[in-house]
């Protein structure tokens, strides 16, 4: 069963409490984060992406810019931009966007849970940047960007926060990028401990976003653990920072694929072959596909509809009924020539907030041909992890994302 526990915070005080947070390390190259922190010496990217105060030929991956990091942290703790609440506390924290609301509890998970599996993963990590979010939160001594977790919706905790939510008052509410972002604190202990014994009734929590940090974030208390063999297990490394959603506040955006060519087809040829899986239909205009096992897709100028025969795919077997597993295995790499899209230069990704005119726009300069996908599911994702396995790259978008820098939790 689950553990999520209160933690004593450091958040911007109210004059920054729109100045600091910022989106998530990974969603930003650094020439696109320099450009997003000028005139503001305050966002959190000068802490989760600190090689933008230095030379640009620094190696973004030397201790320069994890030391950078942990005087940048310091520096706003120090001067007063983020201050730390006297008693551990739970945050409720809500997110707007086009009109939908996402509410999650943010506190702080167990590292036990997630080497235990009681957290499910659903994506493989890569050892490299799983490396540089070791040293980034081991250099900060602090889990600076919060794990999207999920869990099955439990109606006694979300009683309880919604409760919360119409009795009091926000500590923030602003809007950035598009997007509103409004934290309520709770600090009452009784109603600290009720919602920690209800999470300790969950069965499962499960990583929506974030396997690179969370992967992080355990190693580094393992690290703190063999660094300190008498731990006792109530030391704050052997916890990370978390918000938990339940399911049916969240929802998963498409994400979608371009490809460089046709791979020695003729665009007749191709269909051709298309056919023989699928069938297929041009759309009178742009379209996304409207259910499971159909796919949208753009060659010069026009676009067709692709519905997955009978029996092209298991439809028992988890990974193999997810869209993306069903165009991998029998169009990208059969008939394209792809591989492995984790490497291959013939492919790009596009989360689906950018649109079919996104995708328009890519096969028409640099890339030949689009698809557009049905979004993958909460339940995919669920059941993937429940058993034990792995989900293609690139399956899942989540949308709004969490802000980085409105919760900091120290490890000592």
């Amino acid at each position: 069963m689950a553990v999520f526990k209160s933690f004593n915070a450091f958040r911007p005080n109210e004059e920054c409490a729109s100045l600091i947070p910022a989106l998530p390390y990974d969603v930003m190259n650094s020439e696109e984060a320099r450009e997003m922190v000028k005139g503001n010496p305050y966002s959190f990217l000068h802490v989760d992406k600190a090689e933008i105060d230095l030379a640009p030929d620094v190696d973004h991956y030397s201790k320069q810019v994890y030391e950078k990091a942990r005087e940048n942290l310091l520096s706003l703790e120090k001067r007063g931009a983020l201050i730390r609440d006297e008693k551990p506390c739970l945050y409720i924290y809500r997110q707007v966007m086009n009109g939908r609301s996402q509410t999650g509890l943010v506190g702080c998970a167990s590292i036990d849970d997630y080497l235990n599996n009681v957290i499910k993963k659903h994506e493989h990590t890569l050892a490299k940047k799983e490396q540089d979010r070791i040293n980034h939160v081991d250099y900060c001594d602090a889990n600076t960007g919060p794990i999207f977790l999920t869990y099955r919706e439990n109606k006694e905790i979300s009683n309880i926060i919604n409760g919360w939510l119409r009795s009091h008052e926000h500590i923030y509410d602003f809007s950035k990028n598009y997007i509103q972002h409004t934290v309520w604190l709770i600090d009452d202990d009784e109603v600290i401990s009720e919602l920690e014994r209800l999470f300790g009734g969950v069965e499962s929590l499960y990583i929506a976003d974030g396997h690179h940090r969370c992967a992080s974030a355990v190693r580094v208390g393992k690290m703190r653990r063999e660094a300190n063999p008498n731990y006792n297990g109530t030391e704050e490394f052997n916890f990370f920072l978390a918000i938990a959603y339940p399911d049916s506040e969240l929802e998963i955006m498409d994400y979608n694929r371009v490809v460089k060519d046709l791979n020695g087809y003729s665009f007749d040829g191709f269909v051709k072959k298309l056919k023989e899986k699928f069938t297929v239909e041009e759309l009178p205009k742009a379209q996304s596909p409207e259910k499971k096992h159909s796919f949208s897709m753009f060659y010069a100028g026009k676009w067709y509809l692709l519905t997955a025969r009978k029996g092209i795919f298991n439809e028992n077997n988890p990974v193999e009924q997810l869209d993306v597993s069903i165009l991998q295995n029998n169009v990208l790499k059969p008939l394209l020539g792809i591989e492995n899209p984790k490497t291959s230069d013939r492919i790009d990704f596009i989360g689906g907030i950018r649109g079919l005119k996104e995708l328009e726009r890519r096969a028409n300069e640099d890339m030949t041909l689009a698809f557009a996908m049905y979004p993958t599911t909460i339940d995919d994702l669920m059941s993937i992890a429940d058993a034990g396995e792995i989900m293609p790259p690139k399956s899942t978008w989540f949308e709004p994302k969490p802000l980085s820098g409105i919760f900091i939790h120290h490890l000592s």
